[in-house]
């Protein structure tokens, strides 16, 4: 599978997903003009990697803001990897960010994936 490593940017966060190597990561600002059209590529990464998953997938989320529109879209990748059999969130949130702390356990709630809630 071909690896999707994206720089993140003041509007877009990280993306590395990396089958060979077991890193799924998301990480940064998630604000970009048109979320929907950002992370189309992401959602059909994932479905295709639902095709034929690692036997165990560690999610990593270590994001440090993201806007309404980019929130359907994160449930949207959450609720894709919510069919592939050994997928594990972990979910980083800076240790004086409730915001991105209850985000967290809103999503958790949402999906029926384990959630690992981690502080940096």
């Amino acid at each position: 599978m071909e690896i999707i490593n994206l720089e993140g940017t003041e509007d877009t966060p990280k993306i590395l997903l990396d089958k060979g190597n077991g890193i799924f990561e998301i990480s940064g600002r998630s604000l970009p003009e048109d979320s929907a059209e950002f992370y189309q590529p992401i959602l059909d990464w994932i479905s295709a990697y639902g095709e034929d998953p690692n036997p165990e997938t560690l999610f990593t989320f270590k994001l440090e803001y993201f806007n309404t529109a980019s929130s359907k879209l994160i449930l949207d990748v959450l609720s894709s990897l919510e069919d592939i059999d050994g997928v594990t969130i972990d979910w980083y949130f800076h240790e004086d960010d409730e915001d991105m702390e209850e985000a967290g356990e809103e999503f958790s709630e949402l999906v029926e994936i384990p959630f690992e809630f981690k502080t940096y």
